[in-house]
């Protein structure tokens, strides 16, 4: 083949995981409701061995272990060298930032209200309760008001009793502030993106995360009455982010050093692959055994979810889309910085929404969705870009 035969020859996912991940979640939808049935005790003991703090359980140690396992792989791919040529890149890195940290936090919070809070409040349960972690270091009397919540003796715990709708919220809100920085490197790639560009914003926001994703999550769930102190963030952040990022970027440097790239590429990676799909599914079962019976009682629990998250991200890859067009940006260059703003981090939303509200939350249920929609609405996205690439002027800049 040719290389210009090559430069327009449809790109496929290779990886069965990547092309089947939404068939992959709902086998464990399946399976962790089965799981709830036949073992209902099995999910609570592995969540129950945690580390406590004030006699409340913080960080589970299986799922924690199961999320660095998520996590690492990630950050272990991604060459933070690259973010010095950030700066070459110019307008193409700004919309994305842009994007990112200064529009998707907000749209997916009123979207996510809007529906979630209004228009199916009524079938989600106007009553409906949901009984949530009780905020890392604070140790409230029973009886006493926190937010929207109030704390209550839940199975002879400490918890903290929230309307559902907004225990929801709050896992869309963990998703809006968590940009893309694994699959969207397979969107990219599929749009005939510029995977060299996509790889630097890759980096780029997954040092911005360090900072602003509990910033703005701290001020979103204030907003949204689930107030959670900074300290739980500043955890949470640095168990399931800072950590990752930190083993995987000294990690990756002395194995290339010492057994060099090639090896780095094609052996060790390989390894990781599966060993990120187990931890993913593993998690994924344990968190469907706990909401069994909600998704059972309330089948379209799901579908009132999805639906704000699918907005959502049409909405924000629309704008995303049009301002390169403004800016006169190569199709190249378009393509993925609109796919890493439409596309969610749903490892960390998953992990953040564990350890701040539990592994049983809706809050927790909700971010998992995001994982559910997500390769069939990228996929439709991909297929937009490629049919549109005729949009973008040749002598874009």
């Amino acid at each position: 083949m040719s290389v210009a035969e090559q430069a327009v020859a449809p790109r496929r996912m290779s990886s069965l995981f990547e092309r089947y991940l939404t068939l992959w979640v709902f086998l464990c939808i399946v399976g962790g409701i089965l799981l709830g049935k036949i073992a209902p005790d099995l999910a609570h003991k592995l969540d129950g061995m945690s580390i406590n703090v004030n006699g409340a359980p913080v960080v589970s140690i299986p799922i924690a272990v199961c999320l660095f396992f998520m996590m690492y792989p990630i950050m272990v791919k991604i060459d933070f060298a690259s973010v010095v040529k950030a700066g070459r890149s110019g307008k193409p890195v700004f919309l994305t930032m842009f994007i990112n940290w200064a529009v998707k936090p907000f749209t997916m919070y009123a979207i996510a209200a809007f529906f979630l809070g209004v228009l199916f409040r009524g079938f989600i349960g106007a009553e409906a309760v949901d009984y949530v972690k009780m905020p890392f270091g604070l140790n409230l009397d029973v009886g006493a008001i926190y937010g929207s919540g109030t704390v209550v003796m839940h199975e002879g715990i400490k918890m903290l009793e929230v309307p559902l709708w907004r225990s929801y919220l709050a896992g869309c809100i963990l998703l809006g502030i968590a940009p893309c920085t694994a699959m969207v490197l397979v969107w990219g790639y599929l749009a005939r993106g510029n995977d060299g560009l996509t790889l630097v914003m890759v980096a780029l926001n997954s040092l911005t995360m360090l900072v602003l994703y509990g910033v703005l999550g701290g001020f979103l769930l204030g907003v949204g009455r689930l107030p959670v102190p900074w300290q739980a963030l500043l955890l949470s952040i640095s168990v399931y982010v800072a950590l990752p990022l930190v083993a995987g970027y000294f990690s990756r440097s002395m194995i290339i050093k010492v057994k060099g790239e090639k090896w780095f590429k094609e052996q060790f990676l390989h390894v990781l692959t599966p060993v990120t799909i187990v931890a993913l599914l593993t998690t994924l079962v344990l968190l469907f055994s706990f909401k069994g019976e909600i998704i059972l009682n309330n089948p379209l629990t799901i579908v009132w979810i999805a639906i704000p998250l699918f907005i959502q991200t049409v909405v924000i890859f629309a704008l995303a889309y049009w301002l390169a067009k403004v800016l006169r940006l190569r199709y190249e260059d378009a393509a993925p910085a609109a796919m890493i703003g439409a596309s969610n981090h749903f490892e960390v939303a998953i992990a953040t929404s564990v350890m701040l509200f539990g592994l049983s939350s809706g809050a927790a249920l909700a971010t998992v969705v995001g994982v559910l929609i997500e390769v069939p609405v990228m996929l439709m996205l991909v297929r937009i870009c490629l049919r549109t690439e005729h949009l973008f002027a040749k002598d874009a800049v």
